[in-house]
């Protein structure tokens, strides 16, 4: 393994600065833990992420990248991991998800339709302004703890290059930042308090009642309670209502906004 990866590794270090380092990125990691595809986002706070790479079929793209970009990114592990919540380094997305995710509307609405069987992700902090999260997807077997061994063994260059690399990239945030703000505050504008919109937004990533009461500071069953009341105001009944609510809102509110 040590000599196949110094071959990669050197060409990494060879292809920092053009074009083609996505790719040999890509193609280094996939010789030494096989996977199907990969996907490199950019995030800038809030913003919609910068694709800067990926290997997807059409039909696949569609859903992984253009689909994602339009709203879904808001309630996913990875792009709340890049936030600064979590720690630069190989993760699972099990390992960052919150406790309800795959129970939750996002999974069950937009994620469990990629088939995948897992995914994992490399944090690179950039800078002050940019994550870059390296994705590595399978559609049929989980990553073994040999191959996540692997995997944390080669960070350090991917984090070195992967930092050297995007440096320069956009360090300012993009004017559709407060567009996905109104988003989330028009969902239930004028009807819901404030502490029910904060109650929306953790629900939809997928918290459950403990988990959202311990970050709020509140029991779990006042937060039933408030979903309750969620659910009357908004005259609907079920989570994926909500959901469903939410995307036709980054829909109306991104409107105009340049990408």
């Amino acid at each position: 393994m040590i000599t196949k990866w110094n071959t990669q590794a050197a060409q990494i270090i060879d292809g920092i600065e053009t074009a083609m380092f996505p790719k040999i990125l890509s193609n280094a990691l996939s010789n030494i833990v096989e996977f199907d595809f990969t996907v490199i986002f950019g995030y800038m706070g809030k913003a919609r992420p910068l694709a800067l790479y990926d290997d997807f079929p059409p039909d696949r793209r569609r859903m992984h990248v253009d689909e994602y970009q339009e709203g879904p990114y808001l309630l996913d592990p990875f792009f709340l991991a890049a936030s600064g919540k979590v720690d630069a380094g190989v993760w699972r997305m099990s390992e960052i998800a919150p406790d309800r995710f795959y129970q939750g509307e996002y999974y069950r609405s937009y994620y469990a339709q990629t088939g995948l069987a897992e995914e994992v992700g490399l944090l690179v902090d950039v800078h002050a302004s940019l994550t870059i999260v390296v994705s590595m997807m399978r559609k049929t077997r989980k990553f073994s703890k040999v191959e996540m061994k692997t995997l944390n063994t080669v960070w350090p260059v991917i984090d070195a290059a992967c930092r050297r690399h995007w440096r320069d990239e956009a360090i300012h945030m993009p004017a559709v930042e407060n567009s996905i703000e109104r988003a989330f505050r028009k969902v239930g504008e004028g009807v819901l308090t404030p502490r029910e919109r904060e109650v929306v937004e953790l629900t939809l990533r997928g918290h459950s009642a403990d988990a959202l009461g311990n970050l709020l500071g509140i029991s779990s069953g006042t937060v039933r309670i408030h979903r309750k009341n969620i659910y009357a105001k908004l005259r609907i009944s079920s989570q994926g209502e909500l959901f469903s609510a939410f995307i036709s809102a980054i829909a109306e509110t991104s409107q105009g906004v340049a990408p």
